[in-house]
């Protein structure tokens, strides 16, 4: 079992940045592939990250290649989401995720333990 708590989330206006952190509950931390999702109401939630357990492999949405950075540190028990050049699609719900295994899955069907979310705001 984990417990996920993100942090960071707010308003900014476009083309700014912001990054959002995840600390997780546990000594196992080490052994989770991690996950930042996001959903808008109405649609359904969809990755916009993902990061192996040793951080060596990750895996973007097209909409976020180049603008959004995952990454973690097992030592702190924290992933990060990285949001720089934001646009004001990127508005959502933004949820950290962790599952047992070893590479980036992106299937959010895949990951059993979640955080209770943390809203972004991109202004016009």
């Amino acid at each position: 079992q984990v417990q996920l708590v993100e942090s960071g989330g707010g308003l900014v206006q476009a083309g700014g940045s912001l990054r959002l952190s995840c600390a997780a509950s546990g000594r196992t931390f080490s052994t989770y592939t991690m996950g930042w999702f996001r959903q808008i109401p109405g649609k359904e939630r969809e990755c916009v990250a993902a990061i192996s357990w040793s951080g060596r492999s990750t895996s973007y949405a097209e909409a976020v290649k180049g603008r959004f950075t995952i990454s973690r540190d097992n030592a702190k028990n924290t992933v990060y989401l990285q949001m720089n050049s934001l646009k004001v699609e990127d508005t959502a719900v933004y949820y950290c995720a962790a599952r047992r295994g070893t590479y980036a899955n992106t299937d959010k069907d895949e990951y059993p333990y979640w955080g209770q979310g943390t809203q972004v705001t991109v202004s016009s």
